[in-house]
């Protein structure tokens, strides 16, 4: 029981951890990890580090080092580490899963709802609701990563460039991210003053708490030492995965198939989600709602609005555009729209979250064979400035469609605009929990639905 366990005062670790127990965790982890990934990061620390003392605040901060210079969810990637450093790969793999799996199905339950019965008259207030208060949220991540990585003027021009490139120009998010990772370089080479830094800051410095089960100078796990018939393996087992999958879709529905391109874009997706899930939503949007029309615009923020109430990573919004779009496309016929669109989440999950799981059980064993510090590089700091840009970008768009969702031409929702506000001003001000402001948001459109 919980009770049994150290505090984090202890000198005591404790002796053992059975994977039974460990999975427990993880699987609660999945139900509770609200917040996106600073809460859940917060979470783990609390509970792994402090509470439990399964591992050592600085082996804690060096894994979340290597997991926050990876594309991908960090804190998936984080559970996926720390799960492969206390039980083999086995231990990884199943805690990576356990974090995603509970919102996998909540997606599916929530999307097939809306759906199916999204015209109805309290669903569809309720998301008149949330809307504005998404846009709140996207405009607050602006802010977020904004204050913590935009510290002098060559990396505000960074960021407004990547805004007026993607705003007017409508240049792809990749090349924007290629573009900023080369100025980033160069910049490095000739002013590495402006682009120096690190991933934690000052205030980060790992603190010795108490003694740990994997503990500061703990030496590392035989299963965790670097070995190149190991990293030959996973690459194997990792790549032959992805293939077989992707040879069965093209063996089964043809090359030019829905869950063919899906599975071929979100691999993309999950390989230059740096700056976490808001960075790539707008590489999402292009494909998904532009080029192959899976979904509306509409239908994409209410995507977001469900991936910010559910918990789990918030890159799980793609298991809803898959959704959406197996429903759209009708895969399995107009008779099997829950099946077409609940396959199409189900495969979209396994092609995003893949090279997660490759990065951390290929790279982990590099990473513990150093137990060094790493440090942000230049490119990656402009990439993240970059990305500061893109998620204006977002706010811009997602606001245009909540004012005027008739276009310019048509009338002005000054419902959404003071929900938008209020929502706005409670995230920034007074650091309202996300989960109550989308709630309250909610209520007060299906109010404004039911008065107006």
């Amino acid at each position: 029981m919980d009770t049994a366990l150290p505090r984090s005062t202890d000198q005591v670790a404790p002796t053992s951890l059975s994977l039974s127990e460990a999975l427990r965790f993880w699987l609660k982890l999945g139900f509770i990890s609200f917040g996106g990934p600073a809460g859940q990061i917060a979470l783990m620390h609390e509970e792994l580090v402090d509470r439990r003392r399964w591992i050592s605040e600085k082996r804690f901060l060096h894994a979340l080092n290597y997991c926050m210079l990876l594309p991908g969810p960090e804190a998936q990637q984080l559970a996926t580490y720390l799960g492969w450093l206390l039980h083999r790969t086995w231990g990884g793999i199943l805690a990576g899963v356990l974090f995603v799996l509970p919102s996998l199905f909540l997606i599916i339950a929530l999307a097939w709802l809306y759906m199916a019965h999204g015209d109805m008259p309290v669903i569809a207030g309720f998301f008149y609701g949330i809307k504005p208060a998404v846009t709140a949220l996207v405009a607050q991540a602006a802010y977020r990563v904004g204050s913590r990585s935009l510290k002098n003027r060559w990396h505000w021009g960074i960021a407004a460039t990547a805004f007026i490139a993607i705003f007017t120009l409508n240049v792809p998010f990749p090349l924007i991210v290629l573009v900023a990772a080369a100025i980033g370089y160069i910049g490095g080479k000739m002013q590495p003053q402006a682009f120096g830094g690190s991933i934690h800051g000052k205030g980060n410095e790992p603190q010795k708490v108490g003694a740990a089960l994997i503990d500061d100078d703990t030496p590392t796990p035989p299963h965790a030492k670097l070995s190149w018939r190991g990293f030959w393996s996973v690459a194997l087992v990792c790549l032959t995965l992805w293939g077989s999958v992707m040879g069965a879709l093209a063996a089964l529905f043809g090359l030019d198939s829905p869950l063919i391109q899906m599975g071929w874009f979100f691999t993309k997706a999950a390989l230059m989600t740096f700056g976490g899930a808001y960075a790539v939503l707008p590489y999402v949007y292009q494909g998904a709602v532009d080029n192959f029309h899976w979904l509306t615009a509409t239908q994409m923020i209410d995507g977001l609005a469900l991936g910010e109430t559910t918990p789990g990573p918030l890159i799980m919004v793609v298991s809803f555009v898959a959704f959406v779009g197996g429903w759209t496309k009708a895969i399995f016929g107009a008779e099997s729209l829950l099946l077409s669109g609940a396959v199409a989440a189900v495969l979209v999950t396994f092609f995003t979250f893949l090279p997660s799981f490759f990065f951390i059980l290929l790279g982990g064993p590099f990473i513990e064979s150093t137990h060094g510090n790493l440090k942000f590089t230049a490119p990656l700091l402009a990439i993240t400035a970059a990305v500061v840009g893109v998620i204006v970008n977002l706010a811009v768009f997602f606001a245009y469609h909540v004012i005027w969702p008739q276009g310019f031409a048509g009338q002005i929702e000054w419902p959404s605009i003071a929900i938008g506000l209020a929502a706005a001003i409670a995230l920034l001000r007074y650091k309202v929990n996300v989960v109550y402001v989308i709630v309250a948001a909610g209520l007060a459109g299906l109010l404004v639905r039911f008065l107006l």
